[in-house]
């Protein structure tokens, strides 16, 4: 992935040239000589002297930290250090073997995938990985004992997992799937563990140590690991869910790195403190529409909203210009499944617009509530703008800013909202992991987007062993969300990472992961 350093340039003026309240801008204030930076003498901070790194996010984690049950994408970029899967994604969007030996075996007719354990790989509480660790850990998911369907989705093609030998796991499909490997990277578990909960035990770079809810997560690098070891030593997750709190830590020298900051946000910092990395986030930004909430349930009235939305408008004014705008349910670095041309199905026409509302019934437009967790402030200020741009079209837009726990409790499951500005991301490099969401039955259908063709497109897809033709059947399904306006999309998000100087190796991947293991600091 290309990265590159950059500096916001000042999207605070061109907020507040509209008028918008949210946008707080925050003096510079204290270098890194306070809470516990203090230079030691030898031009480095304390943290670096003892090899640590404190990283600040805008969420707390999920309640359960079992990898197999987390629901929040935040938790799960972070636990990408302590879990591995028989293979693991790589930077450049590949799959590589983790806990697995070696690629698989794979049968002549696709139906077969047989598996090497590699040898002497120790979990966190010191065990050693074997195979019935590892179909314990398949089954589970294919399997679940408190849940009628696998806990992922690919799993559904699984007809047997069955250890060979000591050192051998075969598993045997229904139907050949393309998509099967990259659902390996599912976590292995040891399966005489009852405690991944809260005390959670996986392979990876990192161990888990302790958890303040609300306060911070605390890792430190797991000195058997089976690959190539971490460089520093412990990281703190310090959990700030103000945005203003974000930057006024980096600006303290209470943080060293912040991800998912907006231009705003990085403007306010120092270049000589920080460099500024960018990437996408690889998020579908949306504005969300609850499907069957009226008026939100007539196709004219959503197809009105996308028309009155300008999305190059919200990511000039909110974001400076960074970010790659969209039109359905899929980003750019998924290149085998982006339709470019969707990006520009709707123009911004707010005649047209207004035309859809009349035809619909509301000549004089609609009262619209916006859901947003306030402790996203990318998200906060994308919706502070689309609140302004749908006035013109006679439509009054208010924001209603809730905690992310709330959100996920009204919003996500309880579908207790009209409309929600956040990020939707995928679980796995497949096109399934971002589609399979806005099937009818699916739980995680939070919009209640109910459509018969929808439904009949992702059972081909599913059924498909030809990549092909599952691929343009997955482009017909991004086709179907844009026609119904299941949504008003807007962008994939730039991902602006504040990082301390000194500190190298932050790496991109195509997926939203944060790769501690890869930091370091300067010697």
């Amino acid at each position: 992935m290309k990265r590159h350093t950059i500096f916001g340039r000042g999207a605070l003026r061109a907020l507040a040239a509209i008028g918008l309240a949210g946008a707080l801008l925050l003096s510079g204030c204290g270098g890194a000589a306070q809470q516990g930076q203090a230079d030691s003498g030898s031009g480095k901070t304390e943290r670096q002297e003892a090899n640590e790194l404190t990283v600040g996010i805008a969420q707390d984690l999920d309640e359960s930290l079992d990898p197999h049950y987390s629901v929040a994408a935040g938790t799960r970029e972070i636990m990408f250090n302590v879990f591995e899967g028989l293979l693991k994604p790589t930077p450049d969007g590949q799959l590589a073997p983790a806990i697995a030996a070696e690629a698989p075996t794979v049968s002549e007719d696709g139906l077969t995938y047989t598996f090497k354990v590699r040898k002497g790989v120790k979990f966190h509480n010191g065990q050693e990985v074997t195979a019935d660790d590892v179909v314990w850990s398949i089954e589970r998911c294919w399997k679940p004992a408190d849940a009628d369907a696998p806990l992922v989705a690919g799993l559904a093609a699984v007809q047997e997992v069955e250890k060979v030998d000591d050192e051998t796991v075969k598993i045997t499909l229904s139907a050949p799937n393309n998509e099967f490997l990259a659902c390996m990277t599912l976590a292995i578990l040891p399966m005489d563990y009852a405690d991944q909960a809260t005390q959670p035990v996986g392979t990876g770079p990192y161990k888990f140590v302790s958890r303040v809810a609300q306060d911070n997560a605390v890792f430190e690098r797991f000195e058997d690991y089976w690959g190539e070891p971490a460089s520093i030593g412990k990281v703190t997750f310090k959990i700030m869910e103000k945005a203003e709190s974000l930057v006024l830590g980096l600006q303290s020298g209470a943080l060293d790195v912040v991800m998912h900051l907006s231009s705003t946000q990085t403007s306010q910092l120092s270049q000589d403190e920080f460099n500024i990395e960018q990437d996408t986030m690889k998020l579908v930004q949306a504005l969300y529409l609850n499907n069957a909430e009226a008026p939100l349930n007539d196709v004219r009235v959503r197809q009105a909203l996308c028309y009155a939305v300008d999305k190059q408008g919200v990511i000039d004014l909110a974001f400076d210009g960074y970010g790659s705008p969209l039109g359905s349910s899929m980003y750019p670095s998924f290149s085998k499944y982006f339709d470019e041309s969707l990006v520009d199905y709707y123009p911004h026409d707010v005649a047209k617009a207004k035309e859809l509302l009349k035809e619909a019934g509301y000549p004089d437009g609609f009262d619209l509530e916006i859901t947003v967790p306030s402790n996203y402030q990318p998200h906060v200020d994308a919706a502070t703008v689309i609140a302004e741009q749908l006035k013109e079209a006679g439509i009054n837009a208010t924001l209603k800013k809730v905690e992310w726990a709330t959100w996920l409790d009204e919003v996500y499951s309880g579908r207790k909202f009209q409309a929600t500005v956040i990020g939707l991301e995928s679980k796995d490099m497949t096109a399934r992991a971002l589609l399979e969401r806005f099937q009818s039955e699916k739980s995680g259908n939070f919009i209640n987007y109910s459509n018969s063709e929808y439904d009949e497109l992702y059972a081909q897809a599913i059924a498909s062993g030809d990549d092909a033709e599952q691929t343009a059947i997955y482009k017909q399904m991004l086709q179907n969300l844009t026609e119904n306006a299941a949504n008003v999309y807007i962008q994939d998000l730039a991902d602006l990472v504040a990082v301390r100087k000194g500190l190298t190796g932050l790496t991109f991947y195509p997926l939203y992961v944060l790769d501690i293991s890869k930091l370091a600091w300067e010697q």
